[in-house]
């Protein structure tokens, strides 16, 4: 799966680079820096065309921007991709594939890129690139066959200003490559004795590939002790994969808690603990975790079906298994055969929405400005 695999990269290879950005909307060869109107037109009004005019675009609240829109057979290899940390649960990012009217990906903006707190953290995995101050940058391989639309929907109350270049091959052999596909869910809090749900309801044949988490913790002690479980194809009770721990899941161990240390943050290609929001004391109240998991030398086939869930336990006295009643929310990735598949229900603002930063309510020092109605 790795897309920057040096034992080919000397290959020539007879395709064309394009790229989508606010400075090329249709990524048209020489159609680079011709702006004469966009967000940067005021700053250069002493250079004139092809300094800066158009780096970025506003989306209005409510409004659904389309990033970008390929014709054609292709392959999205990178995203670079920016705006204010407020934004990272406001916005819903989708993407089609072949112009089918459902998206194969629907996902909050933060999630997508390992950061579904609203926080930064610093993210180094093959796939995904969380850098200063909110730098997104994502290296999943996107093939398509027919065209590819990318949007992003502000489902906030104010406009947002974001930055974005979207790159992509053109001329190459797609054939026998799957659709990049996402499930998002969160549970908040979770029912007591149910499962977390990651994927339901896929059918076809395809791998997974990967796993996000932004998990909040509502109860004192260990929280991780659930087994995460593959069920595949004919899988009904009980499952072909069964884990162990959540943090054995992403390659870590006896509750990632390095003695006199605590809690300890790690981020390598393949798996990651990057984030820990600790209390404050005031507001900011609970212990909440940001764990990945890509699978790239080791994904997960299945031939017809695929369900995935995971538990939440922590520790009762005596021994015992506790059920937990966490928030959890998980971006689920898995490569399928067709461009479309069922998906859980679009998720609203509400159901997205995080506290903005460390004040009592969410509104006050959010950037831009949300005023009250």
């Amino acid at each position: 799966m790795g897309n920057a695999d040096l034992s080919t990269i000397a290959r020539l290879r007879a395709v064309q680079t394009r790229s989508i950005s606010p400075e090329n909307f249709d990524g048209s060869a020489g159609g680079g820096g011709r702006a004469t109107e966009g967000t940067g037109a005021a700053c250069a009004r002493d250079l004139g065309a092809g300094w800066k005019i158009s780096p970025s675009v506003d989306i209005a609240a409510g409004e659904t921007f389309d990033l970008a829109s390929i014709q054609g057979p292709g392959k999205i290899t990178h995203i670079w991709i920016t705006t204010h940390k407020d934004n990272w649960r406001t916005l819903l990012l989708r993407a089609y594939w072949d112009g089918s009217a459902e998206p194969a990906i629907e996902v909050p903006y933060g999630d997508f890129f390992c950061s579904g707190w609203g926080e930064f953290a610093q993210v180094n995995s093959q796939v995904i690139a969380a850098n200063p101050h909110g730098g997104f940058n994502s290296y999943w391989p996107m093939p398509f066959a027919d065209g590819a639309r990318l949007t992003l929907e502000n489902l906030s109350t104010v406009s947002v200003r974001v930055y974005y270049q979207i790159t992509y091959e053109i001329g190459g052999d797609y054939a026998g490559l799957g659709y990049l596909h996402t499930q998002w869910r969160r549970s908040n809090p979770l029912e007591y004795l149910k499962t977390h749900v990651l994927v339901e309801g896929v059918e076809g044949a395809g791998h997974y590939v990967g796993t996000y988490l932004a998990w909040g913790v509502n109860s004192n002690g260990w929280w991780g002790e659930g087994e995460i479980k593959f069920y595949l194809d004919s899988d009904e009770d009980y499952p072909t994969i069964c884990g162990t721990g959540t943090e054995d899941y992403f390659g870590g161990a006896w509750n990632f808690d390095v003695p006199g240390r605590g809690y300890t943050e790690y981020s390598t290609p393949y798996l990651g603990l990057p984030q820990v929001i600790r209390p404050d004391g005031l507001y900011v109240s609970q212990q909440r975790f940001g764990m990945y998991r890509w699978h790239l030398p080791d994904p997960i086939h299945f031939a017809s079906r695929l369900r995935v869930d995971i538990q939440a336990l922590g520790w009762r006295s005596g021994w015992r298994y506790l059920p937990l009643r966490d928030d959890i929310a998980s971006t689920a990735l898995f490569y399928l055969d067709r461009p479309t598949a069922r998906r859980p229900r679009t998720p609203t603002a509400d159901d997205m929405e995080v506290h903005l930063g460390t004040a009592p309510v969410p509104d006050l020092g959010a950037q831009p400005p949300r005023m009250p109605d």
